[in-house]
């Protein structure tokens, strides 16, 4: 019994030096924050001609109606601050900057928050204008704001390793008093709800905080401090995207099983008729043309996402059944015309990847950089050969 818990006391110990010692998964949230940037940033663009119908003044949804629905579901956009054009057009360019600068990791900490205000309001401006992989970028937006998901394969690692610090530089302290000017206009305009108003304080205190011990007390006890907090915000953060991939997939699988066309294994067949869902309707009508292919398609589908939360202490089912997921997405983006949807989900599936693949992917990928930008050496003349005498 003393042994038995002696031991549990133990494992806890090391538990919470590994929790609080370091910030887990880093590849996995770099590759997290990469593609939900780059979805978002890439839907931007793709509506960018249209996008003042969707979130702006020209759209079904009017101003005074979204207003009305935020006065009673008390969402979050900054949008309604102003129904002004310029106004829409420059939270539209902020949230495309802010989309690039996350997808480069230049300045993580605040371009995350940007990213989350830019992307809470367009899509809560025009709540009827999204689809299951605006839900997802939705939420995965506020928790990459708890991550340290810069410290691989952003500029502000390279930052960190060239100058020792990730915060060197005018830019951050100048980026921060300018995030900093918006909120107090914001608070003093009464723009902001009570509880927005104190998650955006706590976080631009606790990011002036980091640069100051960064820049003064890089060795010291603030500055450890600072780093189990943020540890275990990061943590914290990883555990709650993956238990939302698990939860996704495991309500998508359990519906589905209540369906009576998942049940009789036809549910891929009526989506492959519809216009709006057939790009390619040559290749929809192959697939739809071929029933034992169809049922297995429909059947499979459920069965993988059923059976995804239960395979994560099986190290080996579990990267075959992640493959399979990201298989099927690039197929919904194929076949249905989804590829937004469909990019939002395999970058959340990414937080499962293992860490052998995700490092040798990088090597690779820097080996293939290092070779493109290596001049080629000019071509050695040879030296000529002397005549015989």
């Amino acid at each position: 019994m003393v042994d038995g818990v002696k031991r549990a006391r133990e494992a806890a110990g090391r538990l919470a030096v590994q929790v609080t010692g370091q910030a887990l998964g880093p590849y996995q949230s770099a590759v997290v924050r990469i593609g939900f940037a780059a979805t978002w940033l890439f839907f931007l663009l793709r509506e960018f001609p249209h996008r003042a119908e969707l979130y702006g003044p020209d759209g079904p949804w009017s101003w005074r109606l979204a207003e009305r629905l935020i006065d009673s579901n008390h969402a979050f956009t900054v949008l309604m601050w102003s129904d002004s054009t310029l106004w829409f057009e420059i939270v539209y360019a902020v949230s495309v900057l802010a989309s690039v600068g996350l997808l480069l990791g230049w300045r993580t900490r605040a371009t995350s928050v940007v990213f989350m205000v830019g992307v809470l309001s367009l899509q809560n401006r025009s709540v009827f204008m999204g689809d299951g992989g605006d839900n997802v970028i939705h939420l995965m937006a506020i928790y990459l704001v708890l991550t340290r998901c810069a410290q691989v394969w952003s500029l502000d690692a390279r930052r960190a390793r060239t100058h020792g610090s990730a915060t060197a530089g005018a830019a951050g302290p100048v980026l921060w008093g300018v995030l900093g000017a918006v909120f107090a206009f914001g608070a003093a305009t009464g723009r902001f709800g009570y509880g927005w108003l104190a998650a955006f304080a706590a976080v631009w205190v606790a990011c002036g905080l980091w640069w100051m011990v960064d820049r003064y007390e890089p060795e010291g006890e603030g500055r450890a401090a600072l780093d189990v907090l943020a540890n275990l915000l990061h943590n914290a953060g990883m555990l709650v995207i993956m238990a939302e991939v698990c939860l996704i997939y495991a309500t998508a699988g359990w519906y589905k099983i209540q369906g009576s066309r998942w049940q009789d294994g036809t549910a891929l067949y009526y989506p492959l008729g519809l216009d709006y869902f057939t790009p390619w309707p040559g290749l929809s009508a192959l697939v739809a043309g071929s029933g034992t292919l169809v049922m297995l398609l429909s059947y499979g589908t459920v069965a993988v996402q059923v059976a995804f939360p239960f395979t994560l202490f099986n190290r080996r089912i579990k990267n075959v059944l992640l493959a399979a997921m990201m298989l099927e997405h690039a197929g919904i983006a194929v076949l249905l015309g989804l590829p937004f949807f469909s990019l939002a989900m395999i970058a959340a599936d990414a937080v499962f990847l293992p860490t052998g693949f995700l490092v040798w992917a990088g090597a690779r990928a820097a080996a293939r950089r290092r070779r493109a930008v290596e001049p080629v050496p000019d071509p050695v003349e040879p030296a000529p050969v002397p005549a015989p005498r």
